[in-house]
């Protein structure tokens, strides 16, 4: 595996309950253990599918999520080093000031150590729920980052445009990082070509087996030559399931990612049948050691 590479774990969301010393352990173990970030999923409101008889979305009502920004809060206390990533907070959805001054308050109290991996999501429900407009939320987001780059770098901002008005206002503290790296979530195209324009990186959740791998990292290049950007600029992010397979099949899956070039591999041990932190702090521990970091 090339030194370059770094290794996270997925925050095991919706399985892994609401003790807080339990949250703190799974951190703590995988500081220790030598990753080098966690990531977490986002969502704010769950669709009741009873009453959906057509619902076809990954989550629901019963699926349980911590808030990121309040958990990484918590997390940049009980921690030292290990970094903090959202994989993806659904942006659109949320007012950008706002989320502005939270990322910027995380990243102040972790030491900066916060990466923004966002996305427009897929949950209507959620941007109904929110006040949010579903239907303009691709657009609506690339101006959302760059009112948000503004308030991280500048005391003060003024910014009149399609969505936003800011007039000779700033927030404080700003962000220890300036600015806070921004990631994208998704594989549409147009998503790519965001990436490519104005993203830190990507975060993928593709398969080594379906063969779109390759060429959406490939594109992403593609795009980036276009944009006459520096490729090491651009980060790949993807994960290895800790339900398919063992050690050695996830070591495996770890050096064909590598070699197409991913930046960032983390383990997700949701969905794998653990029933217990201790259980997701021993799948993690054993990806470590196949990995050759502990």
């Amino acid at each position: 595996m090339s030194a370059a590479v770094k290794l996270g774990v997925i925050f095991p969301q919706t399985e892994i309950g609401t003790d807080p010393i339990a949250i703190r352990d799974y951190a703590q173990a995988a500081e220790s253990l030598g990753f080098d970030y966690l990531l977490a999923f986002d969502h704010v409101l769950g669709a009741n599918a009873g009453s959906r008889p057509d619902w076809g979305g990954f989550y629901r009502h019963t699926d349980s999520f911590h808030e990121p920004f309040v958990l990484f809060g918590y997390l940049a206390a009980v921690t030292q080093t290990i970094g903090l990533t959202t994989g993806i907070l659904i942006l659109p959805q949320r007012q950008t000031a706002l989320v502005a001054k939270q990322a910027a308050e995380v990243d102040v109290l972790s030491g900066g150590r916060l990466r923004l991996g966002i996305g427009t999501g897929w949950n209507a429900v959620e941007y109904q729920g929110l006040g949010e407009d579903f239907s303009n939320r691709g657009l609506r987001s690339e101006e959302q980052i760059q009112v948000m780059r503004a308030l991280w770098t500048n005391d003060l901002v003024t910014f009149d445009s399609r969505w936003h008005k800011i007039t000779d206002a700033g927030i404080n503290p700003r962000p220890v990082q300036q600015p806070i790296p921004i990631w994208f979530g998704g594989s549409d195209d147009r998503v790519l070509r965001r990436v490519a324009r104005i993203g830190d990186g990507w975060i993928g959740n593709l398969s080594l087996a379906d063969g779109r791998a390759s060429d959406t990292i490939s594109r992403i290049r593609e795009y980036g030559v276009e944009e006459g950007r520096d490729l090491d600029d651009i980060g790949i992010e993807t994960w290895v399931s800790a339900r398919r397979g063992g050690p050695d099949d996830w070591a495996k899956e770890v050096r064909e990612w590598t070699g197409l070039g991913v930046t960032h591999i983390s383990i997700n041990t949701m969905g794998a049948g653990y029933s217990s932190v201790e259980q997701h702090i021993s799948a993690i521990r054993t990806f470590a050691e196949a990995a050759g970091i502990a």
